[in-house]
């Protein structure tokens, strides 16, 4: 793989980070299975072929635990490319930000270091500003005009812009799924719960902002931190979808999860724009394939296990708070001064990204 020129920083203002990380050696437990030895077998029997010796070596990273939708999405892309190009790509997936955290793994594609990541969108704010529209809270209230949204012209203007600004190519948009807050002081109903508590949030100005409104100390710090930091007390809460507080036993440390939805929650599937420009036409059309492949399983499996981790984290010890509707007002209202703030920015999409919503409701 050829080594390709910085075209901008990932994040604005960002420092180069040294990308030592990028070596690790473990591999998520997705190994192919061994192909038979005709193609004609290998067609009838539909399986993945084991890449050669020689096979050109593409590697994911992934900040998430084993067995999110996040992983599991980027290791079907793995199966279907060794099998659509008849192991002539060895595809390994790297979870649990073993690579690094989504700021450094997202650098090191655009630097062409690394071949491949899921990541969030809020890491593209300094190349992609639009970005950030993603981010506004209980703008998104339904999958199925998220799915609009991110397959259709606004997640393509988007990816295009992250393309042409920033070296990676947007293969597509992963579902992390509708956030939720979790804390470890006491059972959360209404803003006003969660007055004074340290809240974890992602490095976005729009959530800092949002966790602001809701009264809380917003603390921003990587994911891969956020356990040891619950633990020991030097937070007291954070916010997630369901999939990513069981699959990352954050149940050990927190004791209340409330259904608050506030924020949906894409990943972006990325490729560094080098890599992806120099494969034939033929490849390009199998990674293009695989990754369709990827997301269409991400998504099914967020939905699907998305109730069934309420009993979970119930069976796990935790107090799970579901909000009615009235309840759930009342967060909406708490959060509406962002609109106004943010309406000479984001005005436009947030309009176009309502009406999409309202189409589903």
């Amino acid at each position: 793989m050829k080594q390709t020129k910085v075209l901008a920083l990932i994040m604005s203002g960002a420092m180069v980070m040294g990308l030592s990380g990028c070596q690790g050696s473990g591999k998520a437990e997705s190994t192919p299975e061994k192909a038979e030895t005709t193609q004609t077998e290998k067609a009838v029997d539909d399986k993945t072929s084991a890449p050669s010796q020689d096979a050109i070596v593409i590697k994911i990273a992934c900040g998430l635990a084993e067995g999110t939708p996040m992983v599991v999405g980027s290791q079907v892309f793995e199966e279907t490319l060794e099998r659509l190009t008849n192991g002539r790509y060895d595809v390994q997936v790297y979870a649990n930000a073993e690579l690094g955290d989504d700021t450094v793994v997202t650098e090191a594609v655009s630097l062409g270091t690394l071949e491949m990541c899921c990541t969030t969108p809020s890491v593209f704010t300094g190349v992609c500003p639009d970005v950030g529209v993603f981010d506004m809270p209980f703008l998104f209230t339904n999958t199925e005009g998220a799915d609009e949204v991110f397959d259709g012209e606004i997640g393509t203007a988007i990816g295009q812009t992250v393309e042409k600004n920033g070296g990676v190519h947007i293969l597509g948009y992963f579902e992390n799924g509708f956030r939720n807050i979790t804390n470890s002081v006491r059972e959360v109903h209404t803003p006003e719960d969660l007055k004074g508590l340290k809240i974890r949030t992602p490095e976005s100005e729009v959530f800092l902002k949002t966790f602001e409104l809701l009264g809380t100390n917003p603390t921003p710090m990587a994911f891969s931190e956020v356990f040891t930091a619950l633990q020991q007390k030097t937070i007291d809460g954070q916010e997630n979808p369901l999939n990513t507080i069981y699959l990352n036993n954050l149940y050990e440390v927190q004791d209340y999860v409330t259904r608050t939805g506030h924020i949906y929650s894409p990943h972006m599937f990325c490729m560094n724009k080098s890599f992806y420009d120099g494969l034939s036409d033929e490849d390009k059309a199998a990674v293009d394939e695989a990754a369709k492949a990827a997301v269409d399983a991400n998504r099914k499996l967020s939905r699907e296990l998305d109730e069934g981790y309420v009993k979970s984290l119930e069976e796990a010890g935790m107090t799970v708070t579901t909000l009615t509707p009235e309840e759930k007002a009342v967060w909406v209202e708490a959060v509406s001064p962002i609109y106004e703030e943010y309406s000479g920015k984001y005005g436009d999409l947030i309009t176009q990204i309502q009406d999409i919503m309202a189409a589903y409701n």
